[in-house]
């Protein structure tokens, strides 16, 4: 746990208690501060207390005597309508943050690896990892991805903290100055929360704040947005700056070309890892993931032949194009992971004869953009909220199929693949969808996926 003594007799405000909120208040219970906990939902304050977690309706409570209200980052604090506690907390003049910048306050002497983007920051965060784990540094992974902040263990400055972060925790912390920040993409998501996507952008470039050399930026280059701050870095200079690409040549960076990964950050043009050798990272997207974990452990100062090495042995992330099962010939694929339209275009590029599932709580946007890419899914089959409206898009262009509920879908997508295809099928999870109409979350539906999977290899078996 984080100490946070520099908490101890003030009054904080904690609003939202999931994983990270509750976390958060231990820690600042455990360290002396006077905790005014609170979450709209009854059984998230019920958890609370009975973790003896102090709660206080911070919808009557007395703004004058909290000093910092820590927020989750899911709720709204700006956009597109602050939550009442929140302007709550503003009107009085308490700060807002979020867990992240406690840790920067806590943790100041240590150094830290940022990690952000639309699509890949857990894949790349996790290979960041388990580089580091395996080149024997002192390291805690967490933010976005595992264990809350407040979880984890302190670090000397000879350790690194590597951190996923979304666009909602990057505009909450303030006090950390990334020593390798790592952007790897932006299409617009969470406009609603961003009041647009320029405010989105500018919550993604947070991570480059305050960096000056030798501290390193790691900018992917194969969006228009993320080139145009890649050349914005450039010109001001501030930062060492490595732009990665899954697509091509990065002059001064690395990058995927050819089948192989290049390293060109010493001015020199050196093989760096044949591709196919990571089979677990398919793809231009994972390979872009791969350019971005590479460089960041470069700029860790890990030698590039162990980076290599221990990038074989990365075995890749559940619910991210995870192969599940081959049954009868038929490869099936969790790709949970994938909430938006980008995240399930990069799937659908990676394979030839697809049986999509897609759907769930529709994204601004819906399936924009993913029409160059029907003409390898043999047939879709549509659950959730989005069946219908998913269904009206793809008519005329690709066969759907309205299974409504997952187990429906794959069972039909299993079907149909025996039917018409056979061996070399896919069966491909990647909704393009949030999870909540159905499932807790993206990884309630992707194991619900595998375990219907596993039921139909046990019935094929018989």
């Amino acid at each position: 746990m984080i100490a946070l003594p520099f908490m101890y007799g003030y009054v904080v405000a904690v609003m939202g208690l999931g994983r990270s909120g509750l976390a958060t208040a231990k820690a600042l219970v455990t360290n002396g501060a006077d905790v005014w906990a609170w979450d709209d939902s009854e059984d998230a304050r019920a958890r609370a207390a009975a973790a003896d977690i102090p709660l206080v309706n911070l919808y009557e409570a007395n703004w004058l005597e909290p000093v910092t209200l820590v927020i989750s980052p899911g709720i709204p604090h700006r956009h597109p309508q602050p939550h009442p506690v929140a302007t709550l907390a503003k009107e009085a003049g308490v700060e807002v943050i979020c867990d992240v910048e406690l840790l920067g306050r806590a943790q100041p002497d240590a150094k830290y690896i940022g990690i952000t983007g639309t699509n890949g920051k857990s894949t790349t965060t996790a290979a960041i990892g388990h580089v580091l784990n395996m080149a024997r540094r002192r390291l805690e992974v967490g933010g976005n991805i595992g264990r809350p902040v407040m979880e984890l263990e302190p670090m000397q400055p000879d350790g690194f903290y590597a951190l996923e972060l979304s666009s909602y925790q990057l505009e909450l912390t303030l006090s950390i100055t990334f020593d390798i920040a790592v952007l790897l993409n932006i299409t617009p998501d969470h406009l609603e929360r961003h009041g647009g996507l320029e405010g989105y952008v500018d919550a993604k470039r947070n991570i480059f704040r305050r960096q000056t050399a030798p501290r390193t930026a790691i900018v992917g280059i194969d969006d228009e947005i993320c080139r145009g701050i890649w050349q914005e870095l450039v010109n001001q200079g501030d930062q060492v700056i490595w732009p990665v690409s899954g697509r091509g040549r990065a002059p001064g960076g690395v990058y995927a070309e050819k089948g192989m990964l290049w390293d060109e950050t010493a001015g020199e043009r050196v093989p760096a890892l044949p591709l196919f050798e990571l089979p677990q990272l398919p793809g231009e997207h994972n390979w872009q993931n791969a350019a971005a974990a590479y460089a960041a452990c470069k700029a860790a100062a890990v030698d590039p032949a162990i980076v290599a090495a221990s990038l074989r042995s990365f075995p890749g992330l559940s619910h991210r194009q995870e192969k599940v099962a081959e049954i009868a010939g038929i490869t099936f694929i969790n790709d949970s992971k994938a909430t938006n339209a980008d995240a399930a275009g990069k799937a659908l590029g990676c394979y030839e004869r697809i049986y999509w599932i897609a759907g769930g709580r529709p994204k601004e946007g819906g399936l924009a953009g993913l029409e160059p890419l029907y003409g390898r899914v043999k047939q879709a089959f549509l659950i959730g909220e989005a069946a219908h409206d998913f269904a009206r898009g793809l008519e005329g262009r690709v066969k759907t199929k309205i299974s409504q509920d997952l187990d429906t879908a794959v069972r039909d997508a299993f079907a149909a693949a025996q039917r018409e295809t056979g061996e070399g099928a896919v069966v491909l999870l990647s909704p393009a969808c949030a999870s909540f109409d159905q499932f807790k979350d993206f990884e309630e539906r992707g194991d619900a996926f595998k375990a219907i999977v596993k039921a139909l290899r046990d019935e094929e078996a018989r």
